[in-house]
């Protein structure tokens, strides 16, 4: 059957408020970029070409606004992107250290994101698309995590890839144990997982990344992990294969989307090159990419308006081959 989406993607979509220098009368000035995990993996797919939509909610609010013109700006389809008239759209402020890391105050207590549910999961919106992908922002609430799970079933059922990255923002949980178990939950339902360095440190219990990734595989059997480790790169392990990759230098003002951008990248690999014979070169190929695109977005504020058009990251993989 012809699908109509490459990728449907299910979370969080909110503002997240950066650090933009100071007024004349030296109060920090922020700036509010248009965020949320999802959201900044399907623009990357977008400006790759890929047809996207998205399943969310928002407030019916001057933020929730702006947010569902932005996707439809970058052509992520809305049509199941809810707007909650009681409930405010989710606001993230990112404080942004010297060398480019960061940490978030939420304003979600709650936040409209938190509010979908079961019903607004429509089975036969969800089975449009080749992929399905989430992360675990949808899973901290339980009315949004039945939504997740509903969404879930659906997905395997219909045989969609799903692509999951757990995004670990411990604020938002009311317990790291919390945390764990809707991570462990997601595992069972992925065949692609991109996880971070203390992602995996934190969810396996191991030091080392190798042990980690070996304690997942062999407790859920993931196709494809993609594993992320900031500027030094990242890996891929598949089929006993383990394929690293190491990142770009750039001239880093923040790292908020890196990831985003890095999955976006690998997805659209996968749309290209499907998941069951990927050889070693093509891992290797997939990596160099996606490490490249998120380099060139941390030389940029936000996200989603911020993606790079495929030419300037070979340029990027050009100059630094």
């Amino acid at each position: 059957m012809e699908k109509q989406f490459d990728v449907i993607a299910m979370g969080e979509l909110l503002i997240d408020f950066t650090m933009n220098g100071q007024s004349e009368q030296g109060n920090g000035l922020f700036e509010a970029c248009p965020g949320g995990a999802p959201c900044n993996v399907l623009a990357m797919l977008n400006k790759l070409g890929k047809k996207t939509a998205f399943l969310g909610k928002v407030g019916k609010d001057q933020f929730g606004v702006l947010l569902k013109n932005t996707l439809d700006e970058t052509g992520i389809d809305t049509s199941n992107l809810k707007m909650d008239a009681d409930v405010n759209t989710t606001l993230a402020f990112v404080h942004t250290f010297p060398d480019g890391d960061r940490e978030f105050s939420f304003y979600r207590n709650p936040g409209a994101d938190m509010m979908l549910t079961e019903d607004d999961v429509d089975p036969e919106f969800l089975n449009k698309a080749r992929l399905f992908h989430f992360g675990t922002l949808s899973m901290t609430h339980e009315g949004v995590r039945k939504a997740t799970e509903k969404a879930l079933d659906t997905a395997k059922e219909n045989g969609l890839l799903i692509s999951f990255d757990p995004n670990l923002r411990p604020p938002l949980w009311s317990s790291l144990e919390l945390a764990k178990e809707q991570m462990e939950y997601g595992f069972q339902f992925c065949d692609i997982l991109k996880i971070s360095d203390n992602e995996i440190q934190f969810v396996s219990g191991k030091e080392d990344y190798d042990e980690g990734i070996q304690y997942l595989q062999e407790k859920y059997n993931i196709p494809l992990i993609l594993l992320t480790l900031g500027k030094d790169g990242s890996r891929a392990y598949y089929k006993g294969m383990r394929v690293e990759r190491s990142g770009f230098t750039m001239n880093t003002i923040e790292t908020t989307g890196a990831g985003d951008t890095f999955c976006g990248s690998s997805l659209n690999y996968i749309l290209e090159h499907g998941i069951d014979n990927l050889t070693e070169e093509e891992l290797g190929e997939m990596l160099t990419f996606a490490n490249a695109a998120a380099a060139v977005i941390t030389t940029r504020k936000g996200a989603i308006r911020a993606m790079p058009e495929k030419e300037e990251v070979m340029s990027v993989i050009g100059e630094q081959a």
